[in-house]
């Protein structure tokens, strides 16, 4: 098989932006190709842009096009990720095998990430972050998107991790791979559909300016991690808490008694999660990519001064 040359390609409007040193967002695309039913998922891709323009920030939705990793996708190749029918997921891992293979894929966190900096962007917005999985200590599964921000110095607005993960494992591994973790004006951890997870974080800023400030610190130390802004949805919007975790203990049990394991259990559970809220847990999944993508917008304007 002759392996082709790297690809890899940064759009004009985003490069422009980044010649002038003007303020750009990364947004992944796993959320669309993988994350949103069709076509509610073109919608959301087409509308987080203009939400960004609309905030004086130029949008670089991530993804990969007959295997050229693109930074910066116009809008018919968002119209491609989301309608073709044999889009693979994409991690790091997966970036060579999807160029030699000349695959389509939405980028992951981690994928996004790694692109986003290599490229010159220095803020990302996402809906979830990926963690620690429950049962990691039998099963050793936890999200590739933990490794790679130990090592990509963005600065990543997310909702938290989803719930159906182990979030006290989630905060264990974080602090174990030196990756800071500060709440949007709290000190708790959002749980994604809903705001406060059950769990303390030791740090909060107040403003996009201090985030801001906190990347420039990082940098000027000449750290090598991600900063990770947790920024919870408005508990006005949220799934109620007591329903969210009735609706999460039936997840479970019903994944333990199909003997649902490994890759498998992720897609089950947010299917049952949201079969059983009839829909709602897909109206709080907006609503927090939303607000990461309206938070972010601001960061970026404030990073690029």
């Amino acid at each position: 098989m002759q392996i082709p040359p790297f690809g890899f390609r940064v759009g004009d409007e985003v490069q422009r932006a980044l010649d002038a040193g003007a303020p750009v967002l990364a947004l992944e695309s796993t959320i669309l190709s993988h994350g949103l039913p069709s076509p509610r998922n073109l919608v959301v891709g087409l509308e987080s842009e203009a939400q960004v323009r609309a905030a004086g920030v130029v949008p670089a939705t991530i993804g990969v096009i007959d295997g050229v990793a693109v930074v910066g996708l116009s809008e018919a190749e968002i119209e491609r990720l989301c309608t073709a029918g044999d889009v693979i997921k994409v991690s790091v891992r997966d970036l060579p095998i999807a160029q030699v293979q000349r695959r389509d894929g939405g980028t992951t966190v981690a994928a996004t990430a790694f692109l986003a900096h290599a490229t010159g962007i220095r803020v990302m917005s996402t809906g979830g972050l990926g963690g620690v999985h429950r049962r990691a200590s039998e099963t050793f599964d936890e999200s590739a998107d933990l490794g790679t921000l130990a090592r990509t110095p963005i600065t990543l607005v997310s909702a938290g991790v989803k719930s159906i993960l182990d979030i006290g494992a989630t905060l264990e591994r974080l602090e174990t791979l030196n990756i800071p973790v500060v709440g949007y004006r709290t000190n708790r951890y959002p749980g994604f559909y809903i705001a406060d997870s059950g769990f303390p974080i030791d740090y909060r800023i107040e403003s996009p300016a201090d985030a801001a400030a906190l990347a420039a610190a990082r940098d000027a130390l000449g750290l090598e991690s991600a900063v990770l802004i947790a920024n919870p949805v408005d508990a006005a919007k949220q799934l109620d808490p007591e329903f969210h975790d009735r609706v999460l203990a039936e997840a479970l049990h019903a994944a333990d008694a199909a003997g649902i394991t490994g890759h498998d259990t992720t897609p089950f559970l947010l299917d049952f999660v949201q079969r059983a809220t009839g829909g709602q847990s897909l109206e709080v999944n907006l609503e927090v990519y939303r607000g990461n993508v309206a938070l972010g917008a601001e960061i970026a304007r404030a990073v690029a001064g």
